[in-house]
């Protein structure tokens, strides 16, 4: 990876993980806005609220430190939602009433950092702490109608922090899903080939990645309508899914390609999964025009290769395919292994 490439992922990663831009916004808010106090209490004497203020300090900004560098956010959210409730707790004691504002804030955030039952479990412990001790409180009055008010302010943020979390995963499925075809798109593509690269390394499992194209489909839409033409692309799922394994997964390249990932296939093996598809392809694939077929470009992971250098190989064994005549299948790999010699039609 490039150093232009590396500096866009992390500055891109607040983004695509919302919980690490929860923990990264406390802990600038946590530097900016407890370090002037930190400092006026050891001006003016007052070292316990001042170890206090740092002790805080030092604990959010170590759990912000260990998410950017392990991406662990769930450990961190732990340890923050902690570390703030417990040490605004602690603040309430030592200085009293004015340190009772420390808290709500507290009881917002631990809603977006843990799950909500150890976000209910902190926000109940915090609040009752806070009675038990009673020395924050004036009157029985103010302690009661701050108990109040903290359990608005956590009911309020739970029922935020639940519908952002129903939202996002809403939003999540929607660019990661094909919408017509329902099954995953390019976005999410480039993920899984990661991770299978990755894999493949760990463990030296073989991976296939097949490109396949419906031949003249153009003409399919151009001479019965794109209805039709959605037609043949949900058949042509129909007969991937049902020809193919529960391991295996398959993405919309765009248009009329497609891509299907093959975990623990190759040789001999992988050139019988891709006859059947093509065999099973050309006798259930109708339109009112005739009979559909498909190309196909098949590529072994090699040891070591990029995912940008799998796919231009599979993409150029389809551009052979099709030049070929279509309707056919050519392996990439088919010069290095005789046994994937492509199969012509």
């Amino acid at each position: 990876m490039s150093d232009e490439n590396a500096k866009c992922s992390i500055a891109s990663r607040p983004i695509s993980d919302f919980r690490l831009s929860i923990i990264t916004l406390l802990g600038v808010s946590a530097f900016l806005g407890i370090t002037p106090f930190a400092v006026m209490r050891y001006l003016q004497g007052n070292l316990l609220a001042g170890l206090v203020d740092t002790t805080i300090l030092l604990g959010i900004c170590s759990a912000l430190v260990y998410a950017w560098v392990t991406g662990d956010t769930r450990r961190s959210g732990v340890v923050v939602a902690s570390v703030a409730c417990g040490g605004a707790v602690v603040v309430g004691i030592v200085v009293g009433e004015p340190g009772l504002f420390w808290l709500y804030p507290c009881l917002v955030t631990t809603f977006f950092l843990v799950n909500p039952r150890i976000a209910v479990a902190l926000n109940i412990a915090s609040v009752i702490a806070l009675m038990v001790h009673g020395g924050a409180f004036r009157s029985d009055v103010q302690m009661w109608s701050f108990a109040s008010t903290a359990f608005v302010v956590s009911a309020c943020a739970y029922v935020f922090a639940h519908r952002n979390h129903d939202q996002r995963e809403r939003l999540e499925h929607l660019a990661t899903i094909d919408p017509l075809t329902g099954i995953k798109n390019r976005r999410s593509m480039d993920q899984e080939l990661d991770l299978a690269a990755a894999n493949a390394e760990r463990t030296g499992l073989p991976y296939a990645l097949v490109m396949l194209d419906i031949d003249h489909f153009k003409k399919i839409n151009d001479e019965h309508g794109h209805g039709v033409g959605d037609g043949v692309l949900t058949d042509l799922l129909a007969l991937l899914k049902q020809n193919t394994r529960k391991s295996d997964q398959l993405f919309r390249y765009g248009g009329e390609e497609f891509v299907l990932l093959l975990p623990g296939v190759d040789g001999i093996g992988l050139k019988a999964v891709m006859n059947n598809l093509q065999q099973v392809l050309r006798k259930y694939m109708k339109h009112p025009g005739g009979s559909v077929t498909a190309s196909f470009g098949v590529a072994l992971l090699e040891h070591g290769e990029s995912v940008d250098s799998w796919l231009a190989r599979a993409d150029a064994a389809l551009y052979e395919a099709k030049e070929a005549g279509r309707d056919r299948v050519v392996f990439a790999d088919a010069q290095r292994t005789p046994e994937l010699a492509a199969e012509t039609a």
